[in-house]
C-alpha cells in the first residue's frame, strides 16, 4: 500500500512538473527566451521553468498594479532572473561575507562631517563611475563594489576613469591571508589589503573578468592601475555618517540585503520592503543621493540613496537602484560602508 502511495505522489509531480503554461503567454514567453538567450535541453526542464516565469511574472504585475494604486513608492519589471526562484537568485548573484575576524582588528574609521551638504549628490555626473558592469553568475559582487570604490578613489586623485580588474580580486585572494573565496563571496576591506600588499591591481583590459574562479592568480598582469594604503570604515549603522563620509570623500563601497524577490525584479522608484532586514549579503556601491517629492505622505520614503549594482543594465533603472534613505538603516545600507585610501 506504501509502495502504491509513492508511486501515485511520484507520478503526480511528475505530472504537475509537466502541466502546460498559460497559453495566452506563449508568445511573451518565447520573446523572453529570446531576448535573455535562453535555452533547455529538456522539455522537462523548460517546463518548470516556464512555471517559475509565469509565478514570477504574476508577482510583477501584482506588485505594479497596487503601485498604480498608491501602496507602493517602487515597481518592478521582468528580467534575465525571470525563470528563478528566490532562492536561486540570491544563491547565485549575491556573495558578500563579512570577515568576523575583523571585528576585532583596529581600523580607522571615518570621523569627518558635514556642515552643509548638499540636498541631491551624485558622483556619475562629475566622472567618478565606470559603466554598470555584470557578475554573471558568480558570487563576487564583493569584487565589483571594491573596484568601483578604488576607480572614484583613483579618479579623484588623478582626473583619469580607468575600469579595474574584479577578476584580479576573485583570483587573488582566494587564499589564508585574505580569507575571500572567489565566486562564493568575498568581503570588500580584503581586497583592499590585497590591493595594498600587492601595490596595485590590473585594468580589466588585462585581466578580463570571465565570471568564474580561475586556478592560479596571474602575476605577470602587465601595468598596474593603482594602488591603496588602506581603508576606512564608516561608523556602523550610521546613515548621517554614510552620506557625509559621501560628500567628503566619493562613491564607497557598502552591502545590503538583497534576498527579497522585490529587489530582484526592482526597476523604477525609491526601494522599499518592510521585510528587507539588516543581515547583509550583497556588496554595490553608493554613488550618490536624492530625494523625490513624487511621493506624499509621512508613511512614504522620499529621500534615497543611488547605489550601482553589479547585475548588468537589464536589472533595474539600467543598472542602478534608489534605495530608501533615513528610513531605519533599512535593508541594513549602513552596516558596512568603507572606501579605500589611495
Amino acid at each position: 500500500m506504501q509502495a502504491a502511495l509513492t508511486l501515485l505522489l511520484v507520478c503526480g509531480v511528475a505530472v504537475s512538473s509537466a502541466q502546460p503554461g498559460d497559453p495566452s503567454l506563449d508568445s511573451a514567453w518565447e520573446d523572453w527566451k529570446t531576448l535573455h538567450g535562453k535555452q533547455y535541453t529538456e522539455e522537462d526542464s523548460e517546463g518548470y521553468r516556464r512555471q517559475v516565469w509565469e509565478e514570477n511574472l504574476r508577482f510583477i504585475e501584482q506588485h505594479n498594479l497596487e503601485h498604480s494604486q498608491g501602496k507602493h513608492s517602487y515597481t518592478l519589471g521582468m528580467n534575465h532572473f525571470g525563470d528563478l526562484t528566490q532562492q536561486e537568485v540570491t544563491e547565485m548573484m549575491t556573495g558578500f561575507s563579512p570577515d568576523d575576524a575583523l571585528e576585532d582588528t583596529p581600523v580607522s574609521n571615518w570621523t569627518g562631517s558635514s556642515q552643509c551638504p548638499p540636498r541631491e549628490l551624485d558622483w556619475r555626473n562629475k566622472g567618478y563611475v565606470t559603466g554598470v558592469k555584470n557578475q554573471g553568475s558568480c558570487g563576487s559582487c564583493w569584487a565589483f563594489s571594491a573596484t568601483g570604490a578604488l576607480e572614484g578613489q583613483y579618479f579623484k586623485k588623478t582626473g583619469k576613469l580607468v575600469s579595474l580588474s574584479e577578476q584580479n580580486l576573485v583570483d587573488c585572494t582566494k587564499n589564508v591571508k585574505y580569507g575571500n573565496h572567489g565566486c562564493k563571496g568575498g568581503y570588500m576591506c580584503r581586497a583592499f589589503d590585497f590591493v595594498r600588499d600587492n601595490k596595485g591591481i590590473a585594468l580589466n583590459k588585462s585581466y578580463p573578468y570571465t565570471a568564474k574562479d580561475n586556478k592560479r592568480c596571474k602575476t605577470k598582469i602587465g601595468k598596474k592601475a593603482t594602488t591603496c594604503k588602506g581603508y576606512k570604515m564608516v561608523p556602523r549603522g550610521n546613515e548621517r555618517a554614510l552620506r557625509d563620509a559621501l560628500v567628503a570623500i566619493g562613491p564607497i563601497s557598502v552591502a545590503l540585503d538583497a534576498s527579497r524577490r522585490t529587489f530582484h525584479y526592482y526597476r523604477s522608484g525609491i526601494y522599499f520592503d518592510r521585510k528587507c532586514s539588516k543581515s547583509s549579503n550583497h556588496a554595490v556601491l553608493a554613488v550618490g543621493y536624492g530625494i523625490s517629492f513624487t511621493h506624499s505622505g509621512n508613511k512614504r520614503p522620499n529621500k534615497y540613496w543611488i547605489l550601482k549594482n553589479s547585475w548588468g543594465h537589464n536589472w533595474g533603472d539600467n543598472g542602478y537602484i534608489q534605495l530608501a534613505r533615513e528610513y531605519g538603516n533599512h535593508c541594513g545600507i549602513a552596516q558596512y560602508a568603507v572606501y579605500p585610501l589611495l
